[in-house]
């Protein structure tokens, strides 16, 4: 392995002939928050028989706004959300046995459109997006409908380009053992203070200092934080570049009780400031109610204040029960691997 993105990966995928599924009137029914019964039930029917190299794509349901991935391993299934919406669902195909795909929470690390292996006779591995520095990645490749690759995940071509267009670094990546559809809660609590949701309410870029900003806009590619609040350490751990910015201790109501795996992103809607929440299992942590995981967790006064000069939306939370100390991070990543790294 040359830690390298698609370099666990040996063989060239086939190119997807359009193996793409629209649903007639689902997009122009869809309404922000919800869409019609019957066009529930016509996506959910199609996502169910998508075959090995299918996908459905929905831009339109949600035109703008960050985006989250879900990968399902026990579906083979990609699953794309932006603002909570989502907008597509691929089939494909994750580890095979022996290499399998690790389970945990990533951020896009780098964009490639055009990389190509450097052991495996280089190997077309198009619009590559690394989530580990050890070589694990999104990248159009072979889908044989079962598990087949290496440890990257593969996409059909046409969906992966897709999908590259919409993300960014820093978008998180999901991959799980199972998920829930995403929520929104708009009750940020105490991790959120009222004074960072006036900001970004307004999208007031602010400097260092935590003095306004008049000259630019937040960029979601530099000014995203990635926090984690775990269970097991009850601290908070904030992420920024790759480094950790600050860290601070947290408490949280009914501490016997497990917090499960949620992970939030932060969005703004027309002035409107939530998380949208996407619960899921992994790594033997159980998936966590969206709403009261976060409810349950009080920030320190003085970490919320430092929360107010960082928070943008597009910057993500992971709250699970698991300990997230340094050695269950790879370097330079948001990634909660397992308990106990061997």
């Amino acid at each position: 392995m040359n830690g390298k993105p698609g370099a666990r990966d040996a063989k060239p995928f086939a190119t997807d002939r359009r193996n793409v599924l629209r649903l007639a009137g689902a997009a122009t029914a869809f309404v922000l928050g919800g869409w019609p019964v019957a066009a529930q039930d016509a996506d959910v029917t199609a996502v169910d028989g998508l075959k090995p190299g299918q996908y459905v794509w929905y831009p339109e349901r949600a035109p703008e706004g960050f985006v989250a991935v879900i990968v399902s391993l026990p579906d083979q299934r990609c699953y794309v959300y932006r603002n909570g919406v989502r907008v597509g669902v691929s089939t494909c195909s994750t580890g095979k046995a022996g290499f399998s795909t690790p389970v945990g929470v990533f951020t896009i690390l780098q964009k490639d459109a055009t990389h190509h292996s450097s052991i495996y006779d280089g190997a077309s591995m198009p619009f590559t997006e690394r989530l580990t520095w050890s070589g694990v990645a999104l990248h159009a490749g072979g889908l044989p409908g079962y598990p087949s690759s290496h440890g990257c995940v593969h996409l059909p071509l046409a969906f992966a380009k897709l999908l590259f267009g919409i993300t960014h670094y820093g978008t998180p990546v999901i991959i799980a053992d199972s998920h829930s559809q995403p929520v929104d809660v708009l009750h940020p609590g105490l991790v959120l203070p009222a004074d960072a949701t006036a900001a970004i309410r307004k999208d007031d870029p602010k400097n260092p200092n935590g003095t306004p900003d008049t000259a630019a806009a937040p960029d979601p590619m530099q000014d995203a934080v990635a926090m984690i609040i775990s269970g097991a350490d009850k601290q908070l751990t904030v992420i920024k570049d790759g480094a950790v910015v600050f860290t601070s201790p947290v408490t949280i109501r009914d501490p016997h009780t497990p917090l499960g795996n949620v992970v939030y992103v932060l969005k703004n809607v027309g002035g409107e400031v939530s998380w949208t929440a996407l619960s899921f299992e992994g790594n033997g942590a159980t998936g966590g109610k969206s709403a009261s995981a976060i409810d349950r967790i009080t920030v320190a006064p003085a970490a919320n204040q430092q929360l107010a000069k960082l928070l943008v939306p597009g910057s993500t939370l992971f709250v699970t029960e698991l300990s997230a100390t340094p050695d269950t991070r790879s370097p330079k990543n948001f990634v909660i691997l397992s308990q106990v790294v061997s």
